[in-house]
Protein backbone atom coordinates (compact mmCIF):
# COMPACT_ATOMS: atom_id res chain seq x y z
CA UNK A 1 0.00 0.00 0.00
CA UNK A 2 1.62 3.81 -1.14
CA UNK A 3 1.50 6.00 1.12
CA UNK A 4 -1.17 7.36 3.67
CA UNK A 5 -5.26 6.43 3.31
CA UNK A 6 -6.84 9.02 1.50
CA UNK A 7 -9.99 10.35 3.62
CA UNK A 8 -12.71 12.83 2.14
CA UNK A 9 -15.00 14.39 5.06
CA UNK A 10 -17.63 15.70 2.96
CA UNK A 11 -20.01 17.85 4.73
CA UNK A 12 -23.65 20.48 4.20
CA UNK A 13 -23.88 22.66 7.10
CA UNK A 14 -26.25 25.87 7.22
CA UNK A 15 -25.99 26.98 11.14
CA UNK A 16 -22.02 25.50 12.07
CA UNK A 17 -23.39 22.47 13.92
CA UNK A 18 -22.53 19.57 11.36
CA UNK A 19 -19.32 21.50 10.15
CA UNK A 20 -18.23 21.01 14.13
CA UNK A 21 -19.08 17.37 13.84
CA UNK A 22 -16.91 17.29 10.33
CA UNK A 23 -14.09 18.86 11.98
CA UNK A 24 -13.72 16.22 14.47
CA UNK A 25 -14.23 13.75 12.02
CA UNK A 26 -11.25 15.33 9.87
CA UNK A 27 -9.23 15.55 12.87
CA UNK A 28 -9.64 12.44 14.18
CA UNK A 29 -8.79 10.73 10.46
CA UNK A 30 -5.71 12.82 10.44
CA UNK A 31 -4.77 11.81 14.04
CA UNK A 32 -5.27 7.85 12.63
CA UNK A 33 -2.42 8.69 9.85
CA UNK A 34 -4.57 9.51 6.80
CA UNK A 35 -4.34 12.32 4.45
CA UNK A 36 -7.54 14.52 4.95
CA UNK A 37 -9.87 16.43 2.13
CA UNK A 38 -12.34 18.41 4.70
CA UNK A 39 -14.98 19.62 1.65
CA UNK A 40 -18.69 21.70 2.62
CA UNK A 41 -20.90 20.75 -0.80
CA UNK A 42 -22.17 23.96 -2.57
CA UNK A 43 -24.85 26.16 -1.33
CA UNK A 44 -28.47 26.63 -2.99
CA UNK A 45 -30.69 28.85 -0.93
CA UNK A 46 -31.00 32.22 -2.04
CA UNK A 47 -28.80 34.89 -0.50
CA UNK A 48 -32.10 36.67 0.79
CA UNK A 49 -33.11 33.32 2.89
CA UNK A 50 -29.48 32.92 4.29
CA UNK A 51 -29.48 36.92 5.36
CA UNK A 52 -32.32 36.14 6.79
CA UNK A 53 -30.81 34.15 9.67
CA UNK A 54 -27.65 35.36 11.58
CA UNK A 55 -26.23 32.02 12.55
CA UNK A 56 -26.48 30.68 8.85
CA UNK A 57 -25.01 34.27 7.73
CA UNK A 58 -22.15 34.21 10.24
CA UNK A 59 -21.56 30.25 9.27
CA UNK A 60 -21.09 31.49 5.74
CA UNK A 61 -18.63 33.71 6.35
CA UNK A 62 -16.75 31.60 8.84
CA UNK A 63 -16.26 29.07 6.20
CA UNK A 64 -15.50 30.87 3.31
CA UNK A 65 -12.28 29.52 2.85
CA UNK A 66 -13.40 25.97 3.27
CA UNK A 67 -13.07 24.87 -0.09
CA UNK A 68 -16.34 22.99 -2.32
CA UNK A 69 -16.87 19.78 -2.53
CA UNK A 70 -15.61 18.46 -6.20
CA UNK A 71 -16.71 14.88 -8.01
CA UNK A 72 -12.60 14.17 -7.72
CA UNK A 73 -12.49 14.07 -4.04
CA UNK A 74 -14.46 10.98 -4.30
CA UNK A 75 -12.18 9.78 -7.30
CA UNK A 76 -9.57 10.54 -4.88
CA UNK A 77 -10.92 9.55 -1.72
CA UNK A 78 -9.99 5.70 -0.10
CA UNK A 79 -12.49 6.74 2.92
CA UNK A 80 -15.66 9.24 2.25
CA UNK A 81 -17.25 10.28 5.43
CA UNK A 82 -20.86 12.49 4.54
CA UNK A 83 -22.43 14.86 7.04
CA UNK A 84 -25.57 16.15 6.94
CA UNK A 85 -28.41 17.68 8.90
CA UNK A 86 -31.79 16.29 8.73
CA UNK A 87 -34.73 17.85 6.27
CA UNK A 88 -38.30 15.87 6.91
CA UNK A 89 -36.14 12.93 7.86
CA UNK A 90 -33.29 12.72 4.88
CA UNK A 91 -30.77 14.21 3.98
CA UNK A 92 -30.59 18.58 3.07
CA UNK A 93 -30.77 19.05 -0.92
CA UNK A 94 -27.05 20.42 -0.84
CA UNK A 95 -25.98 17.22 -0.11
CA UNK A 96 -28.12 15.15 -2.22
CA UNK A 97 -27.20 18.07 -5.38
CA UNK A 98 -23.41 16.87 -4.75
CA UNK A 99 -24.57 13.20 -4.87
CA UNK A 100 -26.49 13.49 -8.24
CA UNK A 101 -23.35 14.77 -9.80
CA UNK A 102 -21.86 11.62 -9.19
CA UNK A 103 -23.76 9.43 -12.20
CA UNK A 104 -20.52 9.26 -14.32
CA UNK A 105 -18.07 8.15 -11.47
CA UNK A 106 -20.62 5.53 -10.43
CA UNK A 107 -21.22 4.08 -14.05
CA UNK A 108 -17.44 3.42 -14.41
CA UNK A 109 -17.26 1.74 -10.92
CA UNK A 110 -15.26 4.38 -9.38
CA UNK A 111 -16.86 4.83 -6.27
CA UNK A 112 -17.19 0.75 -6.01
CA UNK A 113 -14.91 -1.28 -2.74
CA UNK A 114 -14.39 2.03 -1.07
CA UNK A 115 -15.34 2.27 2.75
CA UNK A 116 -17.72 5.04 3.50
CA UNK A 117 -19.23 6.36 6.96
CA UNK A 118 -22.01 9.13 7.75
CA UNK A 119 -23.20 11.71 10.66
CA UNK A 120 -25.61 13.79 11.00
CA UNK A 121 -27.78 16.30 13.23
CA UNK A 122 -31.42 17.43 14.10
CA UNK A 123 -32.80 20.77 15.43
CA UNK A 124 -34.89 18.46 17.73
CA UNK A 125 -35.34 15.12 19.59
CA UNK A 126 -36.60 12.30 16.96
CA UNK A 127 -36.03 14.82 14.16
CA UNK A 128 -34.75 11.59 11.67
CA UNK A 129 -31.59 11.26 12.54
CA UNK A 130 -31.88 7.31 12.40
CA UNK A 131 -33.74 8.18 9.14
CA UNK A 132 -31.67 10.30 7.55
CA UNK A 133 -28.43 7.77 8.21
CA UNK A 134 -29.35 4.97 6.50
CA UNK A 135 -30.77 7.14 3.36
CA UNK A 136 -27.46 7.63 3.28
CA UNK A 137 -26.15 4.06 3.93
CA UNK A 138 -28.33 3.22 1.00
CA UNK A 139 -26.60 5.40 -1.53
CA UNK A 140 -23.03 3.70 -0.46
CA UNK A 141 -25.25 0.22 -1.46
CA UNK A 142 -25.75 1.30 -5.03
CA UNK A 143 -22.03 2.89 -5.08
CA UNK A 144 -20.73 -0.88 -3.96
CA UNK A 145 -19.41 0.37 -1.34
CA UNK A 146 -18.24 -0.77 2.38
CA UNK A 147 -19.97 0.89 5.14
CA UNK A 148 -18.66 1.45 8.51
CA UNK A 149 -20.39 2.50 11.09
CA UNK A 150 -19.53 3.28 14.62
CA UNK A 151 -21.80 0.49 16.04
CA UNK A 152 -21.83 -0.18 19.56
CA UNK A 153 -17.58 -0.62 19.08
CA UNK A 154 -16.97 1.77 21.94
CA UNK A 155 -18.46 1.97 25.61
CA UNK A 156 -19.21 5.88 24.92
CA UNK A 157 -21.31 4.56 22.08
CA UNK A 158 -23.85 3.28 24.62
CA UNK A 159 -24.09 7.06 25.70
CA UNK A 160 -24.62 8.05 21.88
CA UNK A 161 -26.98 5.54 21.33
CA UNK A 162 -26.96 6.08 17.83
CA UNK A 163 -25.18 2.67 16.31
CA UNK A 164 -25.35 3.70 12.47
CA UNK A 165 -23.59 6.92 12.75
CA UNK A 166 -22.67 9.85 14.31
CA UNK A 167 -25.39 12.09 15.66
CA UNK A 168 -26.15 15.10 17.78
CA UNK A 169 -29.62 17.00 18.59
CA UNK A 170 -29.37 21.02 18.63
CA UNK A 171 -32.23 22.20 19.79
CA UNK A 172 -32.77 24.07 16.78
CA UNK A 173 -28.85 25.26 16.58
CA UNK A 174 -28.81 26.48 20.45
CA UNK A 175 -26.72 23.70 22.04
CA UNK A 176 -23.65 23.36 19.82
CA UNK A 177 -21.98 19.31 19.47
CA UNK A 178 -20.96 18.29 22.88
CA UNK A 179 -18.07 15.75 23.88
CA UNK A 180 -20.88 12.79 23.26
CA UNK A 181 -21.20 13.97 19.60
CA UNK A 182 -17.82 14.81 18.87
CA UNK A 183 -16.44 11.77 20.47
CA UNK A 184 -19.09 10.03 18.12
CA UNK A 185 -17.70 11.55 14.84
CA UNK A 186 -14.12 10.71 15.96
CA UNK A 187 -14.77 7.07 16.57
CA UNK A 188 -16.84 6.80 13.15
CA UNK A 189 -13.44 8.43 11.43
CA UNK A 190 -11.20 6.50 13.53
CA UNK A 191 -12.96 2.89 12.28
CA UNK A 192 -13.37 4.08 8.93
CA UNK A 193 -9.62 4.36 8.56
CA UNK A 194 -8.62 1.20 9.87
CA UNK A 195 -11.57 -0.85 7.92
CA UNK A 196 -10.26 1.56 4.93
CA UNK A 197 -6.40 0.65 5.34
CA UNK A 198 -6.95 -2.85 5.94
CA UNK A 199 -8.97 -2.76 2.81
CA UNK A 200 -6.66 -1.34 0.38
CA UNK A 201 -4.22 -3.53 1.78
CA UNK A 202 -6.53 -6.35 0.73
CA UNK A 203 -7.36 -5.20 -2.28
CA UNK A 204 -3.17 -4.59 -3.44
CA UNK A 205 -2.67 -8.13 -2.18
CA UNK A 206 -5.54 -9.69 -3.72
Amino acid sequence: MDGPIKVAVIYYSATGITYQMAVAAAEAAGEAGAEVRLRKVRELAPDEAIRSNSGWEAHRLQTQEVEEAEPDDLSWADVVIFGSPTRYGMIAAQLKQFIDTTGPLWANGALADKVYAAFTSTATSHGGQESTLLSLLTVFYHWGGVVVTPGYTDASQFVAGNPYGASHTSNNGEIPPDSVALGASALTARRAVRIGAALKKGLAAG
